[in-house]
């Protein structure tokens, strides 16, 4: 195509500029030939003419469509030049913050200066066994191409890591090796991988220091061999180093420093292992304080010494060996402050003898300090005719003793080398290796020394190799397509080389000059010019004659002369060497001994020379001028060596890009990224790809790219080669700008984005067509809709005026209508005006003549009421006399009959019985009255006493007032004088006293205030008591209905976290029991190995009856005798070792037991809830009837004991007055004789009785009535009959209707009563007595155990920590045996009670035996498959009892046909589980005749037949899930069968009849437990590993939705989109045929349901994490076809679900991040609110995932828009408040834990047919 073609309007250029080096712009005018210019158009809208060079036709370069920009190889740009490439990498690394980029072969990483979390544990295992086109660009592609290709094509590998100081490339290497040592880890327990990674710390602080460009920049070249044994794991690693850079040592410019080890050891001279070192801080030394700052931000370097030390620990480096290094580093700090002293003269120096630091030197290095301070002065000169000693001027003694500390740290770092070397080396055979170089990139400083020339060779070396491979791949390309082959130029830097290393060359020159005695850098320099002066890559500088310049491939450099020759001999004086090999250390000595002419391959430290020292004999050449060899020649040696490797090995490249020099984190520098780029050969690499074919489609990528650009005919052919040749040859007429290979197209540059444009047009073109359609119609919608709406407007608008009119004739003659009705209104009013007015008249008159009538009616009728009165007046004294004279009759009447009465009265009373009569109730009043008497007379005598004893007090005390007042009068008389005074003080005593008094009226007054307050104050606190008291209550029963809410609340998050702790339980047990069985599968492949060594090399057989899983014999059984076999357990402690053996089974019990007792727990906490919920319901109702009985009741007998009280309390009081009188009569008569006391005496006696017996009979009274009461009260309640209630309402005089006999028969019932609860209460105290007795008993004892152990203990405290330990010991030990005697004891009566149970038990079945054998057994059954498939089932035998017998010796035959031999298709027409059900039946036998060997046997061996069939078929997914369907049904066969209640809730009468009867199989329950667990691991392993390789193909690459996906240009590294030729494609629809294979075989096999339901719920979480990693990891399916292709494939898979009716499994619910993030790649992704629905709609992905499928989401179309680095950053605010985990991508590895629900089986035993296939005729049915 012309320029014409090309440079048109809209079509975008690259300009230079001198700011961002190229600079975008468009064309505004299209551009002719022969124009000068080209108009262009800026990104600032300015308007800018860019010349254009008519001679060389020099148009400016064509920028790249935007939908080719960010891709992840740079050879895919169609446009492959410079500022492509940096615009490229620009674009991913602002605004994708993706650091890698390919660029063909070249992995190109810049440095973000910040962590990233790309480097996790996840990520490695996602990038290996990975394609390196299929995943976006990373350090871990690259390693694992290397890896993959090494295995494949058994070829050395190498990666070389190059670039800038700070760059990245010891981070990059490092990460290289850290996937090595996770990809290959060693087979062996050597753990070689850790080892090569600890290397790293030990050569960063040796090696590395902080530059100005980096704070971790390595100062010296090294490669690293990784050996790999042939199954390529990693069995061992060696170090070569190159051109270490000495002069770090000595010298360090400003803000850089020395080398890390030196400031780790005096940030750490604090520590006591460090004191004889005598460092104080790093500023207090010359060698480590010249660059200032001597310390880095963010670093530790105390803590960095720790991980060096560690680092020598675990690569065996010796404590002593240690120690004797930190000595040398420390010596070298004290060497650089040792004081030298200039003489007078100047030509001689002087070290004092107390200098300090000289002191500490020769201390710390073993040498004599007499010795070390002369020869630091003096030098010793050897001639022909004599040897003497020189003395050295200040500046040679300065350079002898930086020589010297250059010398010393180079010698101790080949020695750590070496040592690790010897640490990382292997006797076992290395098969092949991968080489990682971390070598140092182009440098160009201001000044350039030696050490600049020599990185700036080997880099021109490496350049020129990098070249050779890249023009060789292409080569191998084009060959391998059949294109014909043109030959490319490229750029050769040979010439360079030879310039550098060939015959008198540069460096030949140099160690020439170097051999002559007095030769300098100026002479040096001189016959550089003289010799290369016409050389094309040599130039000498205008205005320098020390200094040259050199053209290297990427740059000219100017190297200053001063000091080549110096750091090329690399000179240190033979006599100070020669005092440190008399050092009284042995490593110190060792540093420095002679070594004879070592081989460049032996040398470890190239560029760190050796020293040939020379003992003082007369030869001719001086010994102390220079050594054998120098170090550019042994640079140039080791450099030749490493050419050789790299050119044995596949050379993988990475190039290291410093974006900006502040180390700011992702900010982007072009001028410094460009000086790189041409420096580091990707640009040559670009320009070789764009000098041949550089871009290349497969045919279908290509057909299906441009099909839109092809015809229907063309579409329609199935050759899709002669298709894509037939469109090239229309579109492009120039047959050169492309070739037809064997799967590609090839193409020219610019050919790709010219296709492109094409393609654009014609989507243009059809977007066009499609919008003026869209918009015609749009238009005519428009017309539609506006006509229809004026016909509205109308219709309503002539509506509205037909409505106006109507109103108006409305109006009109409603008008009319009220003037008629407010006329009538009017006349209306003037009549009822005169009408009222004339009624008003009338009824005045009326009512004037009614009221004459009314006055005259008045009159008349008081008259009639006066004569009323009076004549009821006169018949009322009429009537009263009347009564009176009545009432006197009466009276005289009744007088004489009385006075009749009273005269027979008197008569009767005479009578006998009457007295007697009387008497009947009198003698108990008698006898009470007596009782008071007696109480009476006592408190008289009482009295008496008290009144004598006051009478006596009285006395003597007025006998003593008597004496006083004598003695008073007679004082009285003697001291009248004193009476005056003393009445003055009773006067002022007097006033006191008043004053006293008004004061205490005042307080009483207050008092009586206050009191009144208080008592107000009470009065309301009362009440407010008592308003808070109703709080209270209301309060009460609020909480007690809050309570029980909460308590049913409390026990249901109770049982929901007991769930979750027993989920998680339940996950980590099954984790441990993988992990065993993992540690099992690797002591299984070490004893195999073990049994391979110690046959002969020839034979290399393993045999197949060997299987170490037979040592897993030794389960919890029965009882302790059953652990297994003597040979099984013998073979286990000889070949795993006996603690080993111990632990695991330990471990494995315990885990067992936790198992068990959470199970307890739940099942105990379920059924408390049970209990409590039942309890509550039970205690409400209790409650609601007791309180109304209960009131009922003690109403009844309050009121009865009310009554009887108030009766017994007035007889009381009658009687006692009437004692009273007696006594009182009784008292005045003084004849009283003996006789009348005894009797009296007795009668008292009897009243009490009496009343004894009454009391009693009176509170059984009281409990018959209330009995009768409540009988009452049923039977009114019964018959409600209102007549008996009110016949026995008066219960007070109830007993007159009850016969004696009957109250007689109740009171002797109760007696009889009483007594029978008095002997159980009696019981009752005596069992308590007993038991607080033996309480006592106990507690007192303990309380001598515990002053015993107090004793002990105090003794023990006096003893030394040795005796405490012993005697502890043996308390220990008594204590035990102790214990184990007593359960010995019990052991024994335990086991005599079995022994006896177990003959019981025999007879017993011997009769329940022949009870069954009499009756007849014939049922028919027939038993329903669990599938739609026929069964069938034979006739059951009469006598058959679902038991088969076996003799011992058939054992290992029915496991062989049963297990080891067994086929599922042997079984696939029978009941499924048939061996789980003939092996319980087996074991029914043996527990029927109570054998336990044989159940601990055949339970043994069953279980190790089935791990040697699965160990065997470890990759048959159908005989893993057969054996996982039987182990499942034999564990629910030994639960059904157990005879727990628990168990046994769906089991049949005849079922229950087939349980066990002596044995308790509970830990074998446990143990094929674990086995299910076991076989279901590997069943999910297997059916993953079926699965794993199709799930990217099918979810993310195949295209269910046909023509959707658009496939983009891709680059060199581009994975094989054409999965229609491919073989290793899949589709979805191959992903459900594997899973509807997966789901008939565990159906047929009888699997459970629900473990089915969890095998697919882990099936599809694998699906899942695997889509969803690779989505996150690949930028060519982040797209918008990709979504919809993802979320069409999830609704097939979700359908396939429903079809197979799991979608209880919860296995679609494990798509859901998969699902969101289909949709947010389908999502809009503009505004806030798009970021706002995207937050709220991606609730299970994180926030790195979000924000990673943004930055990888990729426009296929032109149309499509990029997301903008600001939406990603508004998505990331919203986000914040998210506490997602940093981790990026899912565990695909993980496991969910594992349920067997109990799933009991509707089959009896006895219906269960053996068939004959089995081989199983030894089995006797019983």
């Amino acid at each position: 195509m012309s320029a014409a073609q090309l440079y048109t309007q809209y079509t975008r250029v690259w300009i230079p500029d001198p700011d961002e080096v190229w600079k975008s712009a468009e064309i505004i005018k299209d551009y002719r030939e022969g124009d000068k210019s080209l108009r262009l158009k800026l990104e600032d809208e300015t308007i800018f003419e860019y010349p254009v060079d008519l001679h060389g036709n020099e148009l400016p370069f064509l920028r790249n469509p935007d939908i080719l920009v960010g891709e992840n190889d740079l050879t895919a740009l169609s446009y492959l030049h410079e500022p492509a490439v940096l615009h490229n990498l620009k674009v991913r690394f602002l605004e994708s913050n993706h650091i890698y980029t390919y660029c063909g072969i070249v992995l190109v990483a810049i440095n973000p200066y910040e962590q990233l979390p790309i480097y996790e544990q996840d990520v490695i295992y996602a990038y290996s066994g990975q394609n390196m086109g299929d995943m976006d660009p990373h350090i871990f592609a690259v390693a694992e191409e290397a890896y993959k290709q090494m295995a494949r094509d058994e070829k050395n590998q190498s990666i070389i890591v190059s670039g800038e100081s700070g760059a990245g490339k010891t981070v990059s290497a490092k990460y290289a090796m850290r996937f090595f040592a996770t990809v290959g880890g060693s087979a062996s327990e050597t753990n070689i991988e850790a080892k090569v990674l600890a290397s790293s710390p030990i050569m960063e602080a040796i090696g590395n220091a902080k530059t100005t460009r980096n704070d971790n920049s390595s100062r010296f070249g090294k490669y690293i061999q990784i050996g790999f044994d042939k199954r390529y794991h990693i069995i061992g690693a060696n170090m070569r180093t190159y051109l270490l850079e000495k002069s770090r040592v000595v010298f360090q410019a400003e803000d850089e420093r020395n080398y890390h080890i030196f400031y780790q050891l005096c940030a750490s001279a604090s520590l006591p292992e460090f004191k004889d070192l005598a460092l104080t801080c790093a500023e207090d030394f010359f060698y480590a304080s010249q660059g200032g700052d001597v310390s880095i931000e963010g670093v530790d370097d105390a803590e960095d010494l720790e991980k060096t030390r560690h680092a020598f620990a675990l690569l065996g480096v010796k404590e002593s060996h240690q120690t004797t290094i930190f000595r040398i580093i420390a010596a070298i700090l004290h060497l650089g402050n040792l004081d030298i002293q200039a003489e007078r003269d100047g030509d001689a120096c002087s070290i004092s003898s107390a200098d300090e630091h000289l002191n500490t030197f020769c201390g710390l290095l073993g040498v004599e300090h007499s010795q070390m301070q002369h020869w630091l002065c003096h030098r010793k000169l050897v001639t022909t005719a004599e040897t003497y000693v020189k003395s050295m001027s200040l500046q040679q003694v300065l350079n002898a003793r930086d020589a010297l500390a250059k010398h010393i740290y180079a010698q101790l770092f080949n020695w750590i080398v070496q040592h690790i070397n010897k640490a990382l080396h292997t006797t076992v055979k290395q098969h092949s290796f991968i080489g990682v170089l971390d070598i140092y990139g182009f440098e160009t400083f201001e000044v350039n020394s030696f050490e600049q020339f020599c990185i700036n060779y080997a880099n021109e070396k490496l350049q020129q190799q990098f070249n050779s491979h890249v023009f060789k791949l292409e080569q191998e390309e084009y060959m391998k397509e059949e294109i014909p082959w043109t030959l490319i130029d490229f750029y050769d830097n040979q010439p360079c080389i030879d310039l550098i290393e060939a015959k008198l060359g540069i460096l030949d020159l140099l160690d020439e000059e170097c051999k002559v005695p007095k030769g300098t850098d100026h002479n040096w320099a001189q016959k550089l010019y003289d010799r290369h002066a016409g050389s094309q890559h040599f130039q000498k500088p205008r205005m320098s004659n020390t200094s040259f310049i050199v053209v290297h491939f990427a740059d000219k450099v100017e190297y200053q002369c001063e000091g080549f020759l110096e750091k090329n001999r690399d000179t240190v004086y033979e006599e100070q060497i020669n005092i440190l090999k008399a050092s009284k250390y042995q490593m110190v000595a060792d540093l420095f001994q002679d070594e004879k002419d070592s081989a460049p391959a032996a040398s470890v430290g190239k560029g760190t020379s050796k020293i040939n020292v020379r003992s003082a004999k007369p030869v001719i050449k001086a010994a102390n001028k220079e050594h054998k060899k120098t170090v550019g020649h042994q640079f140039r040696n080791s450099l030749h060596l490493l050419m050789e490797t790299l050119n044995a090995t596949t050379p993988h490249y990475v190039r290291c890009i410093k974006p900006n020099d502040e180390k700011l984190p992702f900010t982007f520098d072009p001028k410094r990224a460009v000086q790189q780029l041409r420096a580091c050969g990707v640009l040559e690499t670009i320009r070789i790809s764009a000098a041949g074919f550089p871009s290349r489609w497969s045919y279908h990528d290509f057909f299906n790219r441009y099909r839109v650009l092809m015809k229907k005919r063309d579409v329609s052919k199935n050759d899709k080669k002669q298709i894509c040749r037939t469109l090239l040859e229309d579109l492009i007429k120039d047959p050169d700008k492309f070739q037809f290979g064997r799967t590609k197209i090839f193409f020219r540059a610019g050919q790709v984005a010219y296709l492109e444009k094409l393609r654009a047009d014609k989507f243009r073109a059809a977007t066009i067509m499609i919008q003026k359609t869209v918009r015609g119609w749009l238009q005519r919608v428009k017309y539609q809709r506006l006509k229809g709406a004026a016909i509205v407007i109308q219709r309503y608008a002539r509506g509205h005026l037909a409505r106006r009119l109507a109103e108006h004739l409305r109006r009109t003659r409603a008008a009319t209508v009220f003037q008629k009705q407010y006329r009538m209104l009017r006349i209306r009013r003037a009549f009822q005006r005169v009408r009222n007015a004339t009624v008003t008249i009338q009824a005045f008159a009326r009512g004037m003549f009614v009221r004459r009538v009314y006055r005259k009616m008045l009159v008349e009728h008081k008259a009639t009421i006066l004569q009323k009165y009076v004549r009821a007046w006169l018949a009322r004294t009429r009537f009263l006399r009347m009564r009176r004279a009545t009432i006197v009759l009466q009276c005289y009447y009744r007088r004489m009959k009385a006075r009749q009465e009273l005269k027979a009265l008197k008569i009767e009373a005479r009578s006998a019985q009457h007295l007697k009569k009387l008497n009947i109730g009198m003698e108990n009043k008698v006898v009470q009255l007596q009782r008071k008497i007696d109480e009476q007379n006592k408190e008289y005598k009482l009295l008496n006493e008290q009144l004598s004893t006051l009478a006596s007090a009285h006395s003597s005390e007025v006998e003593k007032l008597k004496k006083e007042l004598e003695q008073y009068q007679q004082c009285h008389r003697g001291n009248g004088n004193q009476l005056v005074s003393l009445q003055e003080e009773m006067e002022s005593l007097r006033l006191e006293l008043e004053k006293a008094h008004g004061e205490r009226k005042v307080v009483e007054d207050s008092y009586v205030k206050e009191k009144d307050l208080l008592r107000k104050r009470i009065s309301d606190l009362e009440e407010e008591n008592a308003l808070l008291k109703q709080e209270k209550e209301e309060l009460n029963r609020r909480i007690l209905c809050q309570s029980r809410d909460e308590f049913a609340q409390n026990t249901v998050e109770e049982n929901l976290q007991m769930k979750k702790e027993l989920e998680e339980e339940r996950s980590r047990y099954q984790n441990l029991v993988k992990e065993y069985s993992r540690l099992e599968q690797r002591y299984d492949n070490l004893r195999d190995e073990i049994t391979i060594i110690k046959q002969t090399p020839g034979h290399r057989r393993n045999p197949s009856n060997q299987s170490s899983l037979e040592s897993d014999s030794n389960y919890p059984s029965i009882s302790t005798s059953e652990l297994g076999d003597t040979e099984d357990v013998i073979q286990q402690v000889e070949e795993a070792g006996m603690e080993k053996a111990a632990m695991d089974m330990t471990l494995f019990l315990k885990l067992q037991k936790r198992v068990r007792e959470l199970e307890q727990e739940r099942k105990k906490l379920q059924t408390q809830l049970e209990k409590k919920e039942q309890e509550g319901k039970k205690a409400q109702e209790i409650e609601t009837k007791t309180e109304i009985a209960s009131d009922r009741e003690d109403f009844a007998y309050n009121s009865l004991k009310r009554q009887e009280l108030e009766s017994e309390n007035k007889k009381l009081k009658n009687e006692l007055n009437e004692l009273r009188k007696a006594i009182a009569e009784r008292a005045t008569q003084n004849n009283s004789s003996n006789d009348i006391q005894d009797s009296y005496s007795l009668l008292l006696n009897q009243l009490k009785s009496a009343n004894e017996e009454l009391e009693v009979r009176k509170e059984e009274v009281l409990i018959l009535r209330t009995q009768i009461m409540k009988a009452a009260q049923q039977k009114e309640m019964g018959k409600n009959m209102e007549a008996s209630m009110n016949t026995h309402a008066s219960w007070p005089n109830s007993d007159k209707h009850m016969d004696q006999e009957d109250a007689i028969e109740a009171y002797q019932g109760m007696c009889e009563t009483n007594r029978l609860l008095e002997a159980q209460l009696q019981d009752q105290r005596r069992e308590h007595e007993e038991e607080v007795e033996t309480l006592k008993n106990q507690v007192e004892a303990m309380k001598e155990e515990m002053e015993k152990q107090q004793q002990a203990f105090l003794q023990t405290l006096q003893l030394s920590p040795e005796a405490q330990v012993e005697f502890g010991l043996q308390q220990e030990i008594t204590r035990l045996t102790n214990e184990n005697l007593d359960l010995k004891e019990l052991l024994e009566k335990l086991e005599k009670n079995e022994k006896k149970l177990k003959k019981q038990l025999k007879i017993y079945m011997k009769k329940v035996q022949d009870f069954e054998a009499s009756q007849a057994m014939v049922q028919t059954e027939r038993r329903q498959h669990e599938l739609n498939r026929q069964v069938a089932v034979q006739r059951k035998e009469k006598d058959f009892q679902g038991m088969l017998e076996y003799y011992k010796e058939d054992e290992p035959l029915l496991v062989r046909n049963l297990v080891t031999d067994l086929k599922p298709q042997t079984v696939s027409a029978t009941v499924p589980c048939l061996p789980a059900y003939i092996l319980y039946m087996c074991i029914r036998h043996a527990d029927y005749i109570n054998d336990d060997q044989k159940v601990h046997s055949l339970l043994t061996s069953t279980i190790n037949g089935i791990k040697k069939v699965l160990k065997k078929h470890n990759e048959d997914f159908q005989m893993t899930s057969f054996w996982l369907a039987n182990t499942c049904r034999l564990l629910h066969c030994l639960k059904q069968y157990s005879g727990d209640a628990g168990f046994m809730t769906q089991n049949t009468a005849k079922q229950n009849e087939h349980c066990l009867k002596n044995f308790d199989l509970t830990e074998y329950r446990q143990v094929l437990s674990d086995l299910s667990i076991q076989i279901y691991q590997q069943l999910i392993k297997i059916a993953e590993g079926i699965l794993q390789p199709m799930i990217v193909s099918a979810m993310l690459e195949n295209e269910s939705i046909q023509g959707l996906s658009g496939v983009k240009p891709m680059g060199y590294r581009n994975r094989s989109s054409s999965m229609a030729d491919s073989d290793s494609s899949y589709s979805l629809d191959a992903v459900i045929r594997q899973m509807n294979a997966f789901y008939n075989i565990m159906c047929d096999q009888g699997l459970d349901p629900e473990i089915i339901q969890q095998v697919f719920k882990q099936l599809f979480y694998m699906i899942n994490a695997v889509t969803l990693n690779n989505l996150l990891l690949r930028k060519d399916v982040c797209s918008w076809s990709t979504g919809m292709q993802l979320r069409f494939n999830i609704s097939q898979l979700e359908e396939w679900l429903r079809g197979k009716n799991l979608q209880q499994s919860g296995a679609a619910q494990t798509l859901e991040p998969l699902i969101q993030a289909a949709q947010l790649l389908q999502l809009k992704k503009k505004t806030s609110e798009d970021a706002e629905a995207i937050c709220s709609l991606c609730t299970s992905l994180t926030t790195q995932q979000i924000v990673k499928i943004l930055n990888l989401y990729t426009p296929v179309n032109e149309f499509e828009e990029r997301v903008t680095v600001a939406f990603i950053r508004n998505i990331q605010a919203h986000l914040q408040e998210r506490n997602d985990p940093p981790q990026l991508l899912l565990d695909f590895k993980y496991m969910f834990p594992v349920l067997f629900p109990f799933n009991p089986s509707s089959i009896t035993m006895d219906s269960i047919h053996l068939p004959a296939s089995l081989n199983l005729e030894f089995l006797n049915k019983v």
